[in-house]
């Protein structure tokens, strides 16, 4: 996709506030063992050991590798009873990305950030993710992981009508779109060892060598 999407492909089957939807902690796996180890294995390739991530719309399940040992992990969600059932979080930040993708942290706060399937449910991607670029520090990575697996009421028209393979090119269209990534690499984890593992891939951009804050 070259161009930037249209308005209209945001739209959802449901366009109530996201606040309802998730004023009652939903503790459902949205992925199989398998995949949360597919994507496990994504963040330890790429995230810094010991770094500050942001887990963006974060839940009660954590997807990050014990190994890399973050120093800080602020989860970004809606509903604050689930990411109060996510040990590895040290912050909790309840925020609306559709909303305001303008999140409130400053500038260069982080050394890396991730989502863990729910990317389609973004409703101004294109912002949000030049809101990411901004709280990065220089080349930190920002690692977005889906499935094939959605709540499809909530999930935008773009997604829905998607297969696999542009799926894949919406997410990368969303990183080149913000402005905000100097490198863009793409995982395809959807041919798994076990047939019946849900497939993973990965698009995972890194903010340009500039000056940040500490």
């Amino acid at each position: 996709m070259v161009q930037s999407p249209s308005p209209d492909r945001f739209r959802r089957i449901d366009g109530s506030d996201d606040s309802l939807f998730y004023q009652y902690p939903r503790l459902v796996v949205h992925i199989d063992d398998g995949a949360i180890e597919k994507v496990g294995e994504i963040y330890a390739g790429l995230l810094p050991e010991g770094g500050k991530i942001l887990d963006l719309m974060s839940s009660w399940r954590s997807h990050l590798p014990e190994r890399i040992r973050p120093s800080r992990v602020v989860g970004l969600g809606l509903n604050r009873t689930e990411m109060e059932d996510k040990p590895a979080l040290t912050e909790i930040v309840v925020h609306d990305v559709n909303q305001n993708p303008r999140m409130p942290f400053n500038d260069g706060s982080f050394d890396g950030a991730v989502m863990t399937v729910s990317v389609q449910y973004l409703t101004q991607p294109i912002e949000l993710f030049a809101d990411v670029g901004r709280v990065l520090k220089p080349l930190a990575p920002f690692i977005v992981t889906f499935s094939n697996r959605m709540f499809p009421t909530k999930a935008v028209a773009l997604w829905h009508g998607a297969n696999h393979d542009q799926r894949v090119m919406v997410v990368t269209g969303y990183f080149a779109h913000s402005g905000a990534f100097d490198r863009i690499e793409k995982f395809d984890r959807s041919a798994p060892t076990d047939p019946h593992s849900d497939p993973i891939w990965a698009v995972a951009g890194f903010t340009p060598a500039r000056g940040g804050a500490d």
